[in-house]
């Protein structure tokens, strides 16, 4: 058992805190039962299974079979940004998907989405949608922020994610593979409520920055820019809520 923070192997763990060292070696970490249950399903992902006593216990049918390092509970919270730490936390390496992967019906690109937790739960939505992939697009945030694999609960490891650092080139790439790419904006001229025949084809959702929305040059280059009625008297819709309104819309719409 590793009872020691000051331990070696915890302290150069706990430098993938910062993106530029999880950038350099490939790796990060993936805090939580559902977090690791996701990475052990992807080959090859895991490279360190790391739990408190506690944990061990508590996840053992997850952990069976897996050689789990024990730490103490003290030394184990260093691991972990959580509020409530579970007790279990893996390192894993990077999942790179090519942006030419990520295909139909279904795709979210993410312009500019700075808030690791609004991007972990787009990315959670389009899953739970049954979306064919979510390409983090811009200055979003990065794919490997704890917080951002936490707030996708598991669908980080199951859903195809790529990263593109100019939004214009992952938007001209959804419409070169045949996707409709769909701009949400409070300010469209279509209006998500009664757009069934737009939402049914092969769509690319272009979601923007959850402050300012999207750049007029991202917007102009969608085929059309779909609003969310709002009825009540609320400004706005969070971005991950209206993510989920969107993609869900299509995917009712895309099967009949």
């Amino acid at each position: 058992m590793i009872l020691s923070a000051a331990n070696a192997r915890l302290k150069e763990i706990r430098k993938l805190a910062r993106r530029s060292v999880r950038a350099e070696r490939g790796l990060f970490l993936a805090d939580g039962p559902k977090a690791v249950e996701g990475a052990l399903g992807v080959s090859g992902c895991v490279q360190e299974i790391f739990a408190t006593e506690a944990g061990a216990e508590t996840y053992a049918a997850l952990l069976a079979g897996q050689e789990t390092t024990l730490v103490e509970d003290r030394a184990m919270a260093g691991l972990s940004d959580s509020v409530s730490p579970a007790g279990v936390v893996a390192l894993c390496r990077f999942l790179d998907v090519p942006l030419a992967d990520i295909a139909g019906p279904l795709v979210v690109i993410c312009a500019d989405v700075r808030d690791p937790g609004n991007a972990g739960t787009v990315i959670r939505c389009a899953d739970a949608a049954g979306a064919s992939g979510v390409i983090l697009a811009g200055d979003s945030v990065d794919l490997y922020n704890p917080k951002t694999v936490r707030a996708s609960v598991g669908s980080a490891f199951h859903l195809p994610i790529a990263v593109e650092r100019d939004a214009m080139v992952a938007v001209k790439a959804a419409k070169a593979a045949g996707l409709t790419v769909l701009a949400a904006d409070m300010h469209g001229t279509a209006d998500l409520f009664t757009a069934d025949a737009l939402l049914a084809r092969p769509t690319a959702w272009l979601m923007g920055n959850e402050a300012w929305g999207l750049p007029s040059e991202l917007a102009a280059e969608a085929d059309e820019v779909v609003s969310i009625p709002i009825f009540g008297k609320a400004e706005s819709l969070n971005l991950s809520t209206a993510a989920a309104l969107c993609v869900y819309a299509s995917a009712r719409a895309q099967r009949g």
